[in-house]
């Protein structure tokens, strides 16, 4: 199965065909994918080298033209190095930009923390106004794609990642869904931590949400949950522990409820190891989340049996 990424450069491309407003504006990361596509549209697919700051700023600029662009480099490179730029290119300018990015909490544990970044979505969460995607598929991640350049004008994060659940859902640029139902809690599981979460909670009686769209957070499917599920919530996010946790807690804020909030830690691993293995470390491997959701909800059920 290809991954997110091997799916942007080509979906990509074939939106810079269908429509002139799109720009693809890169930082040397991803540009052989887009070598056919430079040839017809020279124009519009635009590498400024290794110069994160100019690439939000050229996106910017391109955005203040009437285009659409989608600037694309890892998440670290997209998010923290140029967020100043971010912050005021884009957000004090009141333009649109699609950041697509790679790399996620620690796709490339090779390339050590600099190559890193579980903290990109809460750092846009002190910013207003985006839209934040999440997908947990390549098929999915093509959705979100599409719907994120077709939204106007507005600020959209999609955030890409090796990590993938095993099969795609049907995904629509906004709501959670519903992928199984308890009594005992719910669980939020986001992207591609879902097949972890199914196989932690099997035989466990509560209901589990997908949400692929993180930003805005959809409290009404929160509330609707816990009206047979109950009010305790657990939170399984693929980037900084407690991001959503604020969210869910003003969703629930006129009911009494618990919140926990699991994720990639603060600690920094200094040890390269493989993604699977800092998910372990991190506590978001199927066996560990089992315990810590049972412990949480107080659910039934044995040891979870993990197979691939």
């Amino acid at each position: 199965m290809d991954t997110m990424r091997d799916r942007f450069a080509p979906v990509v491309s074939r939106l810079l065909d269908e429509d002139p407003r799109v720009a693809v504006v890169l930082a040397e990361i991803g540009r052989d994918g887009f070598a056919d596509a430079q040839l017809r549209h020279p124009e519009r697919v635009i590498n400024v080298g290794i110069r994160e700051q100019l690439l939000v700023g050229a996106g910017a600029g391109l955005a203040l033209t009437g285009m659409r662009p989608i600037v694309h480099t890892f998440a670290s490179f997209l998010v923290e190095r140029p967020f100043e730029q971010v912050k005021l290119d884009l957000g004090h300018q009141d333009v649109g930009a699609v950041l697509v990015s790679a790399a996620a909490s620690f796709d490339w544990p090779a390339g050590g923390f600099t190559h890193m970044a579980p903290g990109d979505v809460a750092l846009l969460d002190t910013l207003d106004g985006w839209t934040v995607h999440v997908p947990g598929h390549p098929d999915e991640a093509e959705t979100l794609l599409r719907h994120a350049v077709a939204a106007g004008d507005d600020k959209v994060y999609v955030r890409l990642s090796v990590q993938s659940n095993a099969e795609a859902l049907p995904v629509d640029g906004a709501r959670f869904r519903t992928v199984r139902e308890g009594r005992s809690g719910v669980v939020v599981a986001v992207g591609p931590m879902l097949d972890a979460v199914l196989a932690a909670t099997e035989g466990v009686d509560v209901t589990v949400l997908y949400a692929t769209t993180v930003r805005p957070f959809d409290a009404d499917a929160l509330r609707a949950a816990t009206w047979d599920a109950g009010t305790d919530v657990v939170l399984v996010e693929p980037y900084l522990t407690g991001t959503s946790t604020t969210a869910a807690n003003d969703a629930l804020a006129d009911v009494p409820h618990r919140v926990l909030g699991l994720g990639v830690g603060r600690a920094e691993l200094r040890r390269y190891g493989t993604a699977a293995e800092h998910l372990t470390a991190h506590g978001l491997d199927a066996r560990t989340l089992r315990e810590r959701i049972n412990g949480f909800v107080g659910g039934g059920g044995g040891p979870v049996t993990v197979r691939g």
